[in-house]
């Protein structure tokens, strides 16, 4: 099993890398774990308090369970992935049941932040993308799928998108094997990244 670990920005791509990199893959061989199905559960607090949660701080996600799920796949168990709602800022009860593939990567904002996961990763990649661009892309992202203002969400990209940034995410670069320009537009950095994954699961298989 490879375990591939995807982090950037808010807004810098990583999605689009990792699903050009899906695409160009065998079907059936990789499962994904977004680091946003793993933010605590904050059922204990109002909603108007929970919506004010700083989902760009490490303390939001709870990375003991994802750590745990990657053992788990890693020893050939199914895991149940949490479901998480960006509207109501709570867990579903539901979950989604992710079984064992060649290939698992885990995609989010602070997912080189945590050194217990990045021990589990095999690749580390950094997606790096221009604060403008980024900034673009959340406004777009947060008010339709979120539900949230343009003002709401240049509020919050001031108060806490932007210094977490500068004090988890950006620092976590060091810790990338690849640095990836210009997110999922890079061609070239996702052939390379395919061309790599699928040598490794040639050798492993």
């Amino acid at each position: 099993m490879l375990i591939i670990g995807i982090a950037g920005g808010t807004g810098s791509g990583k999605t689009t890398v990792v699903r050009k990199i899906i695409e160009k893959l065998p079907q059936g061989e990789v499962a994904v774990l977004p680091q946003d199905s793993y933010y605590r559960d904050n059922a204990h607090l109002p909603l108007e308090e929970r919506q004010e949660i700083n989902f760009d701080h490490p303390r939001s996600v709870e990375f003991e369970l994802l750590v745990e799920h990657i053992r788990q796949l890693k020893n050939g168990e199914a895991i149940d992935q949490p479901i998480y709602s960006y509207l109501t800022c709570l867990r579903s009860d539901e979950t989604i049941k992710v079984e064992p593939k060649e290939v698992v990567i885990v995609e989010g904002i602070l997912a080189l932040t945590h050194p217990e996961l990045r021990e589990l990763m095999d690749l580390k990649i950094f997606v790096d993308c221009d604060a403008d661009d980024r900034l673009n892309r959340v406004i777009k992202r947060d008010i339709v799928e979120r539900g949230r203002s343009v003002n709401k969400v240049l509020d919050r990209y001031e108060k806490t998108v932007k210094p977490m940034h500068l004090q988890f995410i950006e620092p976590s670069k060091r810790y990338a094997d690849i640095i990836v320009p210009q997110g999922g537009n890079n061609v070239v950095a996702i052939n390379i990244l395919t061309h790599f994954i699928e040598k490794n699961l040639i050798v492993k298989l």
